[in-house]
């Protein structure tokens, strides 16, 4: 089931986001937040979903503000946090075409993602969803004593010749 995630699911994301920051290279956080901070992030949010599995949350996907201008109001960054051992399940799918859908039907008009190299299952998961390759940034980031490169992609969510989601003061 994939629901609107609520302050209450600040730990159970917690749970699943933990790992990537202590173990990998994909988050770029050097110690994972605590349950406050967890639940600012999910309120801040433009949208924030769960996935739950018999009512467990088992992943989540957000997308938040793209940058400060006011010119990108309507771009917003996306990501997507399975728990452990759930890749190639069709969940992480599901749970992010839900979120491009939600996004896309609040009026934004394009979604970016950052992706830390090398991570084949989410460069796969980004192609698969639609998302075009737009840059990497080289050596961008410090962790686990190595430079990370981090792939950014991007996907409009809507054509932009007749797009139904440009908001009006757009058009």
């Amino acid at each position: 089931m994939i629901r609107e995630a609520t302050t209450h699911d600040a730990d159970a994301c917690l749970a699943v986001y933990a790992p990537y920051v202590t173990d990998t290279v994909i988050s770029f956080e050097a110690e994972p937040p605590g349950t406050t901070e967890m639940a600012r992030r999910i309120a801040g949010a433009h949208t924030w979903l769960v996935l739950e599995d018999q009512g467990r949350v088992a992943g989540f996907a957000y997308a938040h503000r793209f940058a400060e201008r006011a010119a990108y109001r309507w771009s917003c960054e996306t990501t997507i946090y399975l728990e452990q051992g759930r890749r190639r399940t069709g969940a992480g799918r599901a749970l992010y075409e839900t979120l491009l859908e939600r996004v896309r039907q609040r009026g934004y008009h394009r979604a970016f993602a950052g992706v830390t190299l090398p991570n084949d299952a989410s460069t796969g998961l980004h192609r698969a969803l639609g998302f075009e390759p737009a840059g990497v940034y080289r050596r961008v980031g410090w962790k686990h004593g190595a430079w990370r490169d981090v792939a950014w992609f991007q996907k409009d969510l809507c054509a932009t010749e007749g797009c139904t989601c440009v908001p009006a003061e757009l058009t």
